[in-house]
Formats: C-alpha cells, sequence, structure tokens
C-alpha cells in the first residue's frame, strides 16, 4: 500500500476507535455517525488487507495487526497534531480529556489534591479515572491511557518513571484491640491473623508492565520472623486497601498498609495504627507514562499538575 493512495483521515478514525473500541464512542468523538465509522472501517480494511477490529460483547476488540501498527501511528498523528496546532496548551480553555489508571490509595490520597488543582486551572478538563487493565502496555501505546500512578517493579525502557510520593507502611487494627494495651512486639503481631492486600499484579503484553501486587513491605516482615522461627497467619486476602481497612475496624485481625491511607481512616475513629516492631522499607509511589509523548503540550503540562501535587500531600 502507497500512502499516496491513502485518504489520512482514516488512520484518525482507527486511532480513535483503537481507543474506544466502540463505534459509537468513536464516531462522538469524531463528530461522525456510526455508519461513517463503520464505513470508514470497511475502506481502510481494504487498504490494510487485514479486518483490524472483530466485534464482541464487549465491542471492537483489535487484530494483532492493529496492536502492531497501533503505537506507531498514533505518535505519528500526535506529532503531525503537534506539528500544526501551536506549541502552547491553554489548561483555562481547554476540553481535553485525561486518563489515568489509579488504584485505591492514589484515589484517595493523591487524586484529591490533583481534581483541587484542575478545578482551578482547567476547569473544562476531564480526568478519567480506571483501575488496571489486563491490556495495560496496549493502552498505554495507543494513548488509551496517558498515565498510571502505582508502586512498579518493572516496566520497558520506552516508558518514564517519575517518584511521585515515598510512602511508609504501618500495621493497623481496630481501636480498643488487646494488641493496644501495651508496647507491641513482633511476638504480638503474628499471635493476630492477618488480612493481606493483593491485587492485580501486571498488565498483559510483552515485556511487561509489573506493578506491585500487595502493600507487604519487600519480605522484612517475612524475613524477620524467619529470624525468630516466627509463622504469620493469613486470615484473609482482599483486593485493595480499603477492603482490608473495613475489615480490620470490625475484626481482631490486623493489615500491612500505607501510612497516609492508614491516617485517613484513623481520623474517624475507627483504627490504631502500629509502627513496625522491626525496620521495614518505604514503597515508591510512581508516575509512569510513555517518554515519547512528552512532545505533546497537555500530556506535559498534565504531567507536572501531577507532580506538583504529589509533592504537597
Amino acid at each position: 500500500m502507497h500512502i499516496a493512495s491513502l485518504d489520512l483521515n482514516l488512520l484518525r478514525v482507527f486511532d480513535v476507535l483503537l481507543e474506544e473500541r466502540s463505534v459509537t464512542r468513536a464516531g462522538a468523538r469524531l463528530g461522525l455517525t456510526p455508519s461513517a465509522v463503520s464505513h470508514a472501517l470497511s475502506r481502510l480494511r481494504y487498504h490494510m488487507g487485514d479486518e483490524l477490529f472483530r466485534r464482541d460483547a464487549q465491542g471492537m476488540q483489535p487484530t494483532r495487526k492493529a496492536l502492531e501498527i497501533g503505537p506507531s501511528l498514533h505518535s505519528a498523528l500526535a506529532q503531525l497534531q503537534s506539528a500544526l496546532t501551536p506549541a502552547d496548551f491553554d489548561p483555562t480553555v481547554s476540553d481535553h480529556r485525561f486518563n489515568v489508571v489509579a488504584g485505591p490509595y492514589a484515589c484517595a490520597i493523591l487524586m484529591p489534591a490533583v481534581v483541587a488543582e484542575l478545578q482551578s486551572r482547567a476547569p473544562g478538563v476531564l480526568l478519567r479515572i480506571a483501575e488496571n487493565p489486563p491490556d495495560l502496555v496496549e493502552q498505554l501505546d495507543s494513548g488509551q491511557v496517558d498515565f498510571v500512578v502505582a508502586s512498579f517493579a518493572t516496566a520497558p525502557e520506552r516508558f518514564a518513571r517519575e517518584r511521585l510520593i515515598n510512602e511508609a507502611l504501618t500495621w493497623v487494627v481496630r481501636v480498643g484491640h488487646p494488641i493496644c494495651d501495651g508496647p507491641v512486639r513482633l511476638e504480638d503481631l503474628v499471635a493476630v491473623p492477618h488480612v493481606v492486600v493483593v491485587g492485580r499484579r501486571e498488565g498483559a503484553g510483552r515485556p511487561a508492565i509489573n506493578l506491585r501486587a500487595s502493600w507487604e513491605d519487600f519480605g522484612a516482615f517475612e524475613s524477620e520472623l524467619a529470624k525468630r522461627g516466627l509463622r504469620r497467619r493469613v486470615g484473609v486476602v482482599v483486593p485493595d486497601t480499603f477492603s482490608a481497612v473495613t475489615i480490620v475496624a470490625r475484626s481482631e485481625m490486623a493489615a500491612l498498609i500505607p501510612r497516609r491511607l492508614a491516617l485517613l481512616s484513623a481520623q474517624s475513629g475507627r483504627l490504631a495504627l502500629i509502627d513496625p516492631p522491626y525496620e521495614t522499607p518505604p514503597v515508591d509511589v510512581t508516575l509512569l507514562y510513555r517518554k515519547d509523548r512528552l512532545a505533546e503540550p497537555p500530556v506535559a503540562w498534565m504531567r507536572d499538575l501531577i507532580s506538583a501535587a504529589a509533592a504537597g500531600v
């Protein structure tokens, strides 16, 4: 296929459809009817010699070829858009939409400050926050996701990782728990069952972006137990910190969670904090994004806003 034979507007349809995975939503963003989007897709299928998208119960699912060419086409369209638009981004009049993947911790600790800044400086901007999807790498590469806020083990070289928050960990129990009657020793902690937070570990793709699956302290607790010949008892495994907090507040169990989140819950009078009776390292909460997308003024502006908000938490 020669580029001269292709209507470049078809590539814009492809790019938006890859992000939205819906003919109706893609049409709404492009100002086209669903029928026009379908017609454009048919023309693009002919040019590409590939089906590109298959419809299923979840929407329009891209083929392998669509996923292969999607990142390059998105990058090329972004560069073309950058060349044709002013270099500055004016947040006061923008209706730009930012897509961020963030868990309960980031939503409780960081996002209120981010939203406050957006309301003050960019009232027309839409912020959409979603949970970690199974195809995180593909969504970042295609521009469906702009940023991820989490704690990461590894990520491919094309992604930037910037530390936002250095978070300490603390144990929590319900207010009035017998363990709080005196100084808490390691033996006291293992005498009660634990609630452990284990979420989704990583997005799909090769190489994968590996997110920390829990708030466990890099094995420091287990290592200390092994030194003393002690063993813990896990009573409940939950997918997020708020579930852990809710269970701990109404049981005799204990959980290890981020200190800032624990302090929020302690303000309600439901939880008591216990400093770990052993050495435990802090956890870095990080902002991840495609390095090449900093060439896009809205992305660069939002990255600075998130970083500034994190500095104040």
